[in-house]
């Protein structure tokens, strides 16, 4: 690649909180857009322990275990650290510093109102007792996505009060400062919905245990299987389905590949005569071919877990050298590189 071309590239900041193992919906939602993309693009993936303590700072041990295991997920499904940068948020002390200086362009109002922050809080029952780490949270986002000059980062729909929110930030520090150092970013919006629950109830989601995990092993898959929600009126093989919110359905639509055979098998189900038995071995010849090769490759990494680290070490430092240079830029854009400074 061209120097020239290398310098036109567009760059994506992309990541997760490791709080807890990866499932399917972090898979079908992003990480299979990441694999394709880090050919495409210029690619940081953030593990966001730093975000993670915002309702975690009780349990920092919960998040130290999750890093690893969100890497192996990271490698196991594809993700190279040759060609893309994955990096520990905490391990990048300029994130910090970008973030204290934003916190002086934003209102705490302006946080309150942030639709994702409202939704997050509700949802934490955190009450009046809300943690000052967590409600200033879009503001590192805006920080992490700054530093590496991302101007596309993959979101869902939900995501997107955090995109405006670090765009009013780099435009007010643009013009208060008189300068052009930050970059404004675009949503990469995710085409595919998000997967719902096994139990049926709303999404899928590490904290109600809703999930199947990139790292569950053949025969928990098999058992989540066999005891997901289907349609609660589909009593008999012989009576007619529901297929729309059937998570055994929304899970096939996201990764059986024979779609004229899966219009089939819904309308069957739709008219009749097809039990819920037969789709659920469907899906579980269908996952099998989506997860056993993803499971040889994690099993690959974990039994060298120095290694996993080792890729993180050296994605840090990566990502650092980058943060430096951005950081540089904005305390000379401010007046405060007190000693290099002509």
């Amino acid at each position: 690649m061209s120097a020239e071309t290398e310098k036109n590239r567009h760059i994506i900041l992309t990541g997760d909180r490791p709080t807890g193992h990866l499932h399917l919906g972090h898979y079908a939602g992003s990480l299979r857009q990441r694999v394709e993309l880090q050919n495409q693009y210029k690619q940081f993936v953030i593990i966001a322990d730093a975000q993670a303590l915002t309702d975690n700072a009780e349990n920092p041990d919960k998040v130290r275990k999750n890093i690893l295991e969100v890497a192996l997920d990271y490698l196991a499904v594809g993700i190279d650290p040759k060609i893309t940068t994955i990096f520990i948020q905490s391990l990048v002390p300029e994130l910090a510093e970008l973030t204290m200086y934003y916190l002086n362009l934003v209102t705490v109002s302006r946080l309150q109102r942030n639709p994702t922050v409202k939704d997050e809080i509700k949802q934490r029952d955190f009450g009046t007792s809300i943690p000052a780490g967590f409600l200033v949270y879009p503001i590192s986002q805006a920080a992490d996505i700054t530093a590496f000059k991302a101007d596309l980062v993959p979101v869902g729909g939900d995501q997107l009060p955090m995109i405006e929110q670090t765009n009013e930030i780099v435009r007010g520090f643009n013009r208060i400062y008189e300068c052009s150092v930050l970059v404004e970013a675009k949503a990469l919006l995710s085409n595919f919905p998000r997967l719902p629950g096994t139990d049926g109830k709303g999404k899928m989601s590490k904290s109600l245990g809703n999930v199947i995990s990139l790292s569950d092993s053949a025969d928990e898959v098999r058992h989540k299987i066999k005891t997901m929600y289907t349609d609660s009126k589909h009593l008999r093989v012989e009576d007619p389905g529901i297929v729309e919110g059937n998570p055994v359905f929304a899970y096939l639509d996201a990764f059986d590949s024979d779609k004229e055979g899966l219009e089939n098998m819904k309308e069957h189900y739709r008219h009749g005569g097809l039990g819920d038995v037969a789709v659920k071995r469907r899906l579980q010849e269908v996952l099998s071919v989506e997860l056993d090769p993803i499971r040889i490759r994690r099993e690959g990494f974990a039994n060298d877990p120095e290694e996993v680290m080792r890729i993180l070490k050296n994605g840090t430092a990566v990502a650092r050298d980058v943060a430096v240079k951005t950081l540089d830029e904005v305390r000379k854009a401010m007046h405060i590189d007190y000693f290099t400074s002509e």
